[in-house]
């Protein structure tokens, strides 16, 4: 598949047509095309939680130095952080970053590290809206793991989208909890060690929570609260908040 993309060109339109392109495609097709078209102005977004060792394992398959942005509140379960290191080291992944909080925004809003408890908005905008807005000045495009199983939101999931000016590939849009399954069993992937504590999504630690039988996958994410999106995939004006009113 060739797939002709102009840099300048990142209009709806584009985005559209390189959708109809890859929209049934397999998830290394889709990284395989974002890699060619984009080369190191491309970056994947990854919270190495429950699910991403299986985005991250093709994504390593195809170009194993591939930029990992890896969003580091600072409020990250300590398996997490074990999980993020251990898994780019056995994938051979060459190219994490990790993004942490500033310094600044830390100091004036959130001093005491207790913004969650009034605005969980406020603090997900400072420690992941915000660093993850600056990591991606220097990118053209990037990769989410999210999926349509998910719910909410992401039941119709476009395979790729135009966002605040670059194109967002969601190579596992079409794939079910079956699909993943299947390829971490083939792959002998690890899964994150929360998993079996039933956690099927995790994000930090004090907005997280097991999830009950039955539940939707996200259902232990912000729970009690009318909050389904930490703020990075929803599209802003330039310099307002993120997720006003309203994962990785």
């Amino acid at each position: 598949m060739t797939l002709a993309y102009d840099a300048v060109d990142r209009t709806l339109s584009a985005a559209l047509r390189l959708d109809a392109e890859l929209r049934h495609a397999h998830p290394r097709t889709v990284l395989e095309a974002a890699v060619e078209m984009f080369g190191d102005r491309l970056a994947l977004v990854s919270s190495f939680g429950a699910e991403s060792a299986v985005l991250l394992d093709i994504a390593a398959k195809v170009d194993p130095n591939i930029a990992v942005l890896f969003l580091d509140t600072g409020m990250l379960f300590g398996q997490t952080l074990d999980y993020r290191k251990a898994l780019a080291d056995r994938l051979g992944l060459t190219n994490v970053r990790d993004l942490r909080p500033a310094y600044n925004d830390l100091a004036t809003d959130d001093p005491q590290a207790k913004l969650w408890q009034s605005d969980t908005d406020a603090c997900c905008h400072i420690r992941k809206v915000l660093p993850l807005d600056r990591a991606l000045g220097e990118f053209d495009a990037w990769i989410t793991g999210r999926k349509r199983f998910h719910g909410g939101d992401r039941m119709n999931l476009p395979v790729v989208e135009q966002s605040d000016g670059k194109v967002k590939f969601n190579p596992l849009a079409n794939w079910g909890k079956a699909d993943l399954d299947a390829y971490a069993a083939e792959h002998e992937l690890p899964p994150h060690p929360l998993v079996a504590q039933g956690f099927p999504s995790i994000g930090c630690w004090p907005c997280t929570q097991p999830a009950e039988a039955g539940d939707d996958v996200r259902a232990g994410r912000w729970k009690g609260l009318d909050k389904t999106e930490c703020g990075i995939h929803l599209a802003r004006a330039p310099g307002t908040p993120n997720n006003v009113g309203g994962d990785i």
